[in-house]
């Protein structure tokens, strides 16, 4: 039964992508008087992840940001041509979040509620940046100011169906707006030294990107900011 639930969620995803794409081709005086909705949208308005992500970016005083629709098929393109549909600066200011757990954790610690000493992370990186774990190992080292063993920390890349658990995306919809578990996030300090004080990141679908002004997305997420990749 599940398999059966999983395969329809799948036909429907595909079948949305496929609408979007071909309302995308129509003349613009045409598509601007369509809109297309997928059958959860239909059935549940409140779950619309573009109004749901809106509104909290929103209520949060962020002003500066926008949300793509890309085409199903966004991750076979070579990383230039995603640069252009997004209309990014370079491919640098493409970025990713990833769940990390710390697999050395004491047992005591089994959750987010100590964003200093959590289970998880969220790391944002760019998508042409090498993620270097050691270094967020050593930042957290020194965050507890050393009364935590190194070896207690050891951060890796969280099983799929844990990282959709815990903020409720699927694998290349990440996004740390919005999460169903607050997990503490962590920004590549090479983000914020982009110029254009803006970057794209998932938006919470797999073919839904948002683009937010940095300095904004710093004020509202409060992210550690640390140098972690390198390119």
């Amino acid at each position: 039964m599940e398999a059966l639930e999983e395969l329809e969620r799948v036909q429907n995803r595909v079948l949305q992508r496929i609408a979007s794409l071909e309302l995308s081709l129509l003349p613009q005086r045409f598509a601007d008087t369509l809109s297309v909705s997928s059958p959860a949208q239909i059935s549940d308005a409140n779950g619309d992840t573009e109004a749901r992500l809106s509104a909290i970016l929103r209520a949060n005083n962020v002003r500066d940001f926008a949300f793509k629709r890309v085409p199903f098929d966004y991750y076979d393109w070579p990383i230039e041509a995603r640069r252009d549909i997004l209309g990014a600066p370079s491919v640098h200011h493409l970025c990713k979040s990833i769940v990390l757990v710390n697999t050395q954790a004491p047992s005591n610690v089994t959750d987010c509620s100590d964003r200093n000493n959590s289970k998880y992370y969220i790391v944002v990186v760019q998508y042409t940046a090498r993620f270097n774990a050691e270094t967020v190992k050593n930042f957290l080292y020194s965050l507890n100011n050393g009364k935590i063993p190194k070896k207690k920390f050891n951060l890796r890349l969280a099983p799929e169906e844990s990282s959709q658990k815990l903020t409720g995306y699927e694998h290349n919809g990440v996004t740390c707006i919005g999460m169903k578990t607050d997990i503490p996030v962590i920004l590549d300090e090479a983000i914020v030294k982009l110029d254009s004080n803006f970057f794209w990141l998932g938006g919470g679908e797999i073919d839904l990107k948002l683009g937010i002004k940095t300095s904004e997305f710093i004020n509202f997420v409060k992210p550690f900011i640390v140098s972690c990749s390198g390119i």
